[in-house]
């Protein structure tokens, strides 16, 4: 293949373009780190050297020289708060608010990430009236959805739920259902405190709410029976309850108790335990088992319960079940079995507390005891009324 002359003439020209493009290149970076604070590499060294605290220290200083470095100052507040030091990051951003203010050196954008930094600092430190403060100046910004978000968390962490349920009434996706769960809680929490007074007209009020917004509400159903209970209307209250089954049949087991004191005191405690078992054999958890197995137990005698959980057991074997059925057995044994039995039932009950407790289903806290809102996680309904044990045997 022959090559044309230009191609030759042109070579040596693409070169000396390459060559110059690097030499500017080369003379920005230097330029640009000649402008840095030293103490901004000092840092950056005790960074790759793992120590942390001294970073700090040297990034402090190159801020402190160099007023322009905002994204210095955002990052230093962020890893304060991570860290837990509250008190740092709150100097660290309102130091940029308030050179802001005098001398208007950020950008809007800046402006307001410096305010809702500082909101999640009093929210981190505790400081719930100073964070609200800062996200209602927020609201109506570009950063009104996550003023929204974190006024939401104040307030649950307040217990204020009128005003949490006018603030998730503006989420954005409330128009699609998005947050009528929440929403219902939030009404439920009004219900029990209003219970708890003996407001029950009010407690209907929200409870009705609660089932209108999200009708799939255990909780509320739950408060309906306990509110005709407490109005000496026991059959209307196991009516409410029998409603669970279309709702979530998982929480069946937290009105069993309650559903067996209604039958005692309509003087039907047979129909009782036989719906009970009926719920058993349909639904099968441990709750519920422990709970027919107390009325077994208080009617039929211990003949009768050690019957139902042997039964319970060959169907879902769990140590759970096994623990009530050595109970049962220790009431029926000869006196001079019992201390043997007590042995094995000692050693299974240490056993079982570790697979006794609730589990949430998006942060993986354990409890034990069941939770409507995750003490974790903050999450509502993440709690299923199952132990963990039933987990680990679930496919």
């Amino acid at each position: 293949m022959e090559i044309e002359l230009w191609w030759l003439l042109a070579l040596p020209l693409f070169f000396g373009f390459g060559w110059l493009a690097a030499r500017i290149d080369i003379k920005q970076v230097v330029s640009e780190s000649r402008a840095l604070p030293r103490s901004y590499f000092t840092g950056l060294n005790f960074l790759l050297n793992e120590q942390p605290d001294r970073a700090i220290e040297a990034f402090l200083e190159a801020a402190r020289i160099d007023p322009e470095t905002v994204e210095l100052h955002f990052a230093l507040g962020s890893l304060f708060r991570r860290r837990g030091e509250t008190d740092r990051a709150i100097r660290v951003h309102k130091h940029l608010i308030d050179r802001d203010a005098s001398l208007s050196q950020l950008t809007e954008e800046q402006r307001l990430q410096a305010l809702t930094e500082l909101g999640l600092d009093y929210l981190k430190a505790g400081l719930l009236d100073r964070a609200e403060e800062v996200f209602l100046k927020l609201r109506g910004t570009a950063r009104d959805e996550e003023a929204l978000r974190n006024l939401l968390e104040i307030y649950q962490l307040e217990k204020d739920w009128e005003k949490a349920i006018a603030i998730a009434n503006q989420m954005p996706g409330h128009a699609e259902h998005l947050w009528q769960k929440e929403i219902a809680q939030f009404h439920c929490e009004l219900a029990a405190s209003d219970l708890l007074n003996g407001r029950y007209e009010m407690a209907r009020q929200h409870i009705e709410t609660a089932l209108a917004t999200n009708r799939r509400c255990v909780r509320a159903t739950l408060m309906l029976g306990e509110l005709e209970a407490k109005a000496g209307s026991p059959e209307a209250a196991i009516g409410h309850w029998q409603a669970i089954e279309q709702q979530n049949p998982q929480h069946l087991s937290l009105a069993a108790d309650k559903m067996m004191a209604a039958f005692r005191q309509l003087g039907r405690e047979q129909a009782g335990i036989e719906l009970l078992r009926g719920y058993l054999e349909r639904h099968s958890s441990l709750d519920l088992l422990d709970a027919v197995f107390q009325a077994e137990l208080r009617v039929h005698g211990p003949q009768a319960a050690y019957g139902l959980v042997r039964d319970e057991l060959r169907r879902n074997p769990t140590l759970l079940g096994l623990d009530k059925l050595l109970e049962a057995q220790l009431l029926l044994a000869p006196p001079e079995r019992r201390a043997d039995l007590e042995l094995v039932k000692n050693l299974i009950h240490t056993h079982t507390r570790r697979v006794a407790r609730y589990r949430c289903d998006d942060c993986g806290f354990k409890a034990r005891q069941f939770h409507w809102r995750c003490p974790a996680c903050g999450g509502w309904e993440t709690f299923p009324p199952k132990r963990t044990e039933e987990f680990d045997l679930s496919p």
